[in-house]
């Protein structure tokens, strides 16, 4: 059984427990992960439905600091629009993060099983995601993965709530200086990532405002089949508001997704400045029924397969090999321990790069998928 007093005998967060399943009943697995397996529990001694993040202690050899960054920056989170970690528990063979169940499904599903949709409920959402943004910004911790696969709604009801999930690539201000780890979803992540210079949490900003965009028109701002171009267009900036998909979105929509979509993350909206931006606080979104068009795309640009979105992942990573080579090769030339570094940082985006791909490709087992925990365990975070 766990010990009484919530923590264990080392003054750790860790409630150990010999046999999990003598405090919760479990129930069906919700999804596996490259390094996990969530299960959905009920609480014996209160009823409560949670989700269980089982983890191997085997599969953590290595990796600890990973685990140990995830459940540092969500031991800290207490909002109404993120989903929280309710409790931790040992056993000696795994860790079990305790994380409370949502189960309404994904952002881009339930758009599309809507029959009615407007400027007006794309803002709704925004403002929801901003607001918990918002709160992680004034805590000093930076999401860095914004992607709508990762906005979850807390129940099937109509007036559901958005929750904010997956936190596996967060990370806190001032844990490791200045922030230049390649990593994030692409067609989401900002151009400075992308171009390899130290960000701050003006990239959550932007992905805000791709995902604006999406709910918007029903397709990402970027897109082409070449990857190199792909990327050229991210790092330019390079979108437009086509007709005629745009033709009957408000200007001060076009308008608030520029503001957060500015290449310049100086110039770029905060939080605060885009939760004061009139399409949010000042009632110019509209009204009109957008959701024929805007569903006709999701299914179109969104039903792509989970390995397509792998190797996609892998593409960003290639990116940020030939720009780690190409910057470092004149001065590694003349310092063996540059040349050493050079070969480091090479085999840590080869490990970047499977990981990615292990993730995208083993998520999604169903409707109410791993997510619902709220966590995924990265490789990247090693990199930090």
């Amino acid at each position: 059984m766990a010990r009484e007093n919530g923590e264990s005998s080392d003054g750790s967060w860790k409630k150990h427990v010999d046999d999990i399943k003598n405090i919760f009943d479990f129930k069906e697995v919700l999804g596996t992960g490259a390094f996990s397996e969530v299960v959905m529990a009920r609480e014996k001694a209160t009823g409560k439905m949670v989700a269980i993040k089982c983890i191997p202690k085997k599969a953590l050899k290595g990796k600890e600091m990973s685990i140990e960054n995830e459940i540092a920056v969500l031991r800290k989170i207490k909002h109404e629009n993120i989903v929280a970690l309710e409790d931790i528990y040992e056993s000696s063979n795994h860790l079990y993060l305790i994380m409370q169940l949502v189960s309404g499904g994904e952002l881009f599903d339930r758009i599309v099983e809507k029959g009615f949709y407007t400027e007006m409920d794309a803002s709704r959402l925004i403002r929801q995601v901003l607001d918990a943004v918002n709160y992680l910004h004034a805590m000093g911790i930076v999401h860095r993965d914004l992607k709508p696969e990762n906005l979850l709604y807390f129940s099937p009801h109509d007036e559901s709530k958005i929750m904010i999930s997956d936190f596996g690539l967060s990370k806190m201000e001032g844990t490791g200086g200045v922030m230049a780890t390649a990593c994030g979803t692409p067609g989401y992540v900002a151009p400075e990532v992308l171009a390899q210079k130290p960000y701050s949490k003006a990239v959550d900003c932007w992905s805000i405002g791709v995902i604006a965009y999406i709910l918007l028109c029903g397709y990402p701002p970027f897109y082409d089949e070449n990857d190199s171009k792909l990327f050229e267009q991210i790092l330019k900036a390079d979108y437009e508001f086509d007709a005629p998909y745009w033709d009957d979105i408000s200007d001060s929509a076009k308008d608030f997704i520029s503001c957060l979509m500015e290449k310049d993350p100086e110039k770029r909206f905060t939080c605060d400045q885009a939760l004061e931006h009139p399409w949010i606080a000042g009632g110019t979104a509209l009204c009109k029924n957008i959701h024929e068009s805007v569903s006709r795309q999701m299914r179109k640009n969104f039903a792509k397969s989970k390995w397509r979105q792998a190797f996609n992942a892998t593409a960003v990573i290639r990116h940020m090999r030939r720009l780690q080579l190409g910057t470092s090769f004149n001065s590694s030339i003349h310092s063996t321990g540059m040349l050493s570094a050079q070969k480091n940082n090479l085999y840590a985006l080869i490990i970047l790069t499977l990981s990615f791909v292990l993730i995208y490709a083993t998520t999604d087992r169903k409707p109410i998928s791993y997510r619902a925990a709220g966590l995924s365990l990265s490789l990247s975070q090693t990199f930090m």
